[in-house]
């Protein structure tokens, strides 16, 4: 088994976030917003961030913002609250949070919370448990949670709990792994973990597992890298997951690297792409890969990131 291909990630990171010619930036387009997220994230936790220019990086997330103080996926596309989280979470990697109009960003997400607690994703009224953790990690983030009525949103989470102990996208919806952790990732961050039934729900995400080391989303599925991070940052926030093999989970994350081209892809001997390798990444930060930075489980952030931002709040409020 090869080791972590460390230095072919950071090229190919680097290469396919500059290469406006190849495939995957082309079918990427829609998304950039959140592609930037993953690359920049990526390159942070191998320590190599300074890879991207980041004066280029932050004039681009700016020309996405719209007025209404949403980002939209790439410039001149309708905003939205899943690239509105990208777009503060990659301030926050380059340490720009102070170039945003925080009340601005938290008066459009706040517009987007419904009667029931849950959020609509953007003005067309789609509702997700998704977009219920983008707004409360984007308002933890900028240390507003006051700005969102949080009660609400805890009160529809649960109303999307299963009897497996699993989360949907709404009530009544199947439980999928990556549901369960934007539901979980929003209750930690609301400190309202006491409603997550953390052995039942537990024992559910360890069955991910499968005989290869992977994680799955669902039962008879096959496993996929990014699960990698759904799965296991879940059952970190529970506290369950030593319940799973980690070096079985490892083993799997690595047969999935091109170790000449770099990347990590959603199988082993699939093409790499950016999602799959941050979130293979993210992994083995979450399994305590020594040569990775620490990556906190509910806000997708470097935990050095999160420990800045309340520094530079504090030394503010003095």
């Amino acid at each position: 088994m090869e080791g972590f291909a460390r230095e072919a990630h950071r090229a190919y990171i680097k290469r396919v976030s500059e290469d406006a010619d190849s495939f995957e930036y082309a079918v990427s387009e829609h998304l950039r917003m959140s592609g930037v997220y993953w690359a920049a994230s990526a390159l942070y936790l191998v320590g190599a961030l300074d890879d991207l220019n980041r004066d280029d990086v932050i004039a681009f997330v700016f020309k996405c913002q719209h007025d209404c103080g949403g980002f939209g996926g790439n410039v001149e596309h309708d905003p939205h609250i899943l690239y509105t989280l990208s777009a503060v979470q990659i301030l926050c990697l380059f340490d720009a949070l102070d170039q945003l109009d925080v009340e601005k960003v938290l008066a459009y997400i706040g517009s987007l919370q419904q009667p029931d607690g849950s959020f609509y994703g953007d003005e067309w009224g789609e509702v997700d448990t998704r977009f219920t953790y983008c707004a409360l990690c984007c308002a933890s983030i900028l240390g507003r949670l006051d700005a969102l009525d949080v009660p609400r949103a805890i009160h529809y989470i649960r109303a999307c709990e299963n009897f497996d102990g699993g989360f949907g996208c709404v009530p009544g919806g199947e439980s999928h792994a990556g549901q369960v952790f934007t539901c979980v990732g929003a209750l930690a961050i609301a400190g309202a973990l006491e409603h997550c039934q953390r052995d039942l729900l537990g024992w559910w995400l360890c069955e991910r597992q499968t005989p290869g080391g992977g994680l799955n989303g669902r039962p008879q599925k096959d496993a996929d890298v990014c699960y990698s991070w759904w799965v296991l940052s879940a059952l970190s926030l529970l506290e369950r997951d030593a319940w799973i093999d980690s070096a079985a989970l490892r083993k799997f994350i690595l047969s999935c690297q091109d170790v000449q081209g770099g990347g990590i892809a959603d199988k082993p001997g699939d093409e790499a792409d950016v999602f799959h390798t941050f979130f293979g990444i993210a992994g083995l930060s979450l399994l305590h890969d020594e040569s990775l930075e620490q990556i906190d489980a509910a806000h997708a952030l470097p935990v050095k990131v999160l420990e800045r931002i309340q520094s530079q709040r504090k030394a503010a409020s003095d």
